[in-house]
């Protein structure tokens, strides 16, 4: 069986095709599931016994995922009772392509057993952007799309035809939908989910001045979010950007200097403008440790009403406000428009995680995540953790700035404004 492997593996197309996610292995004992592991994923971290664990004896005949990469090996060391030898290991190369060089989604292992009726979970578009963005060149062809791992023949055909028409033939028919059309536009206004936009429109409810119409039927978050409709439409330069955050830093700062707080988004990133702002805060005194600590947040949100610059309140609570805030008139009387602020409370010591995981992008930070899972880690919006042998994850390892995140998975750090992906 292991000869048979083995030249299978040698034929990386055949692999890309048959082994990408998961291919279904006859593991008869722990050799042959060892093996199979290291010619999988090529692995370089010898597996050796770990001391005083001793696990059951395989089934035969037992069904074994086979994962590419270091995720194969920790899926070896789990079922024969082994750990690896501490060996530095590189991190992955994004512009190199073919073989066995597979992105893990890291969201949802993929049931892919061949004549398994377990349900096949996959995010083929989520994965082909990924794969996509790592990509060295701009992609001119679908045919060169479709080379890389996680583009199928349907992804490749729709690349194609926005190349060439700038135009999606799906995307114009859902538009041209009447129905679907009222229910993107009434999404629009702040407060508004696609639920309670297919309900108006059922009810005939498809514009603005039917919704005030029925200003009776909104909620009080709703209700603001048509107030300032146009205004929340409009993009908020950098420039008043900038203003906002001196605004809020100042009066944080004034109320306790030990405040931390942060401006994340696309606003950290460098991008000239923003949909909104989002300001993430903390302070020394509150850790996930501690107890609730409301006031920390209460007294900045009082302090911005105070100078007028949070108009709105749409919702507060222990953690995260959400609301409206307005720069002071221009020299000339123009007044400035309404814009939509968040402000998140986050403990001292999941501080810089967040503000990773908030300042963006989506796509860098699921290729991150990606590449954590690969070096034996799981990051989330809170905390970054090693992963045992048993898949589980352990304590919270302690985080000062961005950069400790970075270097615990050996992924050389990248500035905030080059996390645009």
């Amino acid at each position: 069986m292991c000869m048979k492997l083995k030249q299978f593996c040698e034929k990386p197309d055949l692999v890309a095709d048959v082994l990408c996610p998961l291919v279904k292995v006859l593991a008869v004992n722990e050799m042959v599931l060892g093996q199979a592991a290291s010619l999988a994923g090529s692995v370089r971290a010898p597996l050796v016994p770990a001391e005083g664990n001793v696990a059951p004896p395989l089934r035969a005949r037992q069904r074994v995922p086979l994962l590419p990469g270091r995720a194969a090996a920790r899926l070896a060391r789990r079922a024969v009772g082994c750990r690896a030898a501490p060996q530095a290991l590189p991190g992955p190369d994004p512009g190199r392509l073919g073989g066995l060089q597979i992105v893990i989604c890291s969201r949802v292992w993929p049931v892919a057993f061949k004549g398994s009726k377990a349900p096949r979970k996959t995010f083929p578009s989520g994965k082909a952007a990924s794969v996509i963005s790592r990509y060295p060149s701009k992609i001119r062809s679908g045919a060169e799309a479709k080379k890389l791992d996680g583009v199928g023949a349907k992804i490749a055909e729709k690349i194609d035809e926005f190349l060439s028409t700038g135009k999606l033939r799906k995307l114009e028919k859902i538009r041209q939908d009447d129905t679907s059309a009222s229910i993107n536009f009434l999404t629009r206004v702040t407060g508004i989910g696609p639920a309670a936009a297919r309900k108006f429109v059922e009810e005939g409810v498809k514009t603005l001045e039917d919704l005030r119409k029925n200003e009776h039927k909104l909620t009080h978050h709703q209700r603001i979010g048509l107030k300032y409709f146009e205004d929340f439409e409009k993009r908020i330069p950098r420039e008043e950007m900038l203003q906002m955050q001196e605004i809020v830093l100042k009066e944080v700062k004034k109320l306790d200097p030990d405040y931390i707080a942060t401006v994340c988004g696309s606003f950290r990133r460098g991008a000239e403008s923003s949909g909104d702002m989002d300001v993430l805060l903390t302070h020394p005194s509150f850790t996930s440790e501690s107890s609730k600590q409301s006031k920390l947040l209460r007294q900045v949100v009082e302090q911005l009403e105070k100078v007028h610059f949070v108009t709105d309140v749409l919702s507060k609570g222990d953690t995260k406000f959400m609301g409206v805030c307005q720069l002071p008139d221009k020299e000339d009387g123009t007044a400035y428009p309404h814009r939509r602020i968040d402000i998140r409370l986050i403990p001292k010591d999941q501080y810089y995680c967040g503000v990773l995981y908030f300042t963006g992008s989506d796509i860098f930070n699921k290729n991150m995540r990606a590449h954590a899972l690969e070096m034996g880690f799981t990051i989330n919006e809170y905390t970054i953790r090693p992963l045992g042998v048993t898949g589980v994850a352990g304590e919270a390892l302690p985080v000062e700035c961005e950069k400790d995140i970075f270097d615990y998975i050996q992924w050389k750090y990248r500035e905030p404004k080059d996390r645009s992906e």
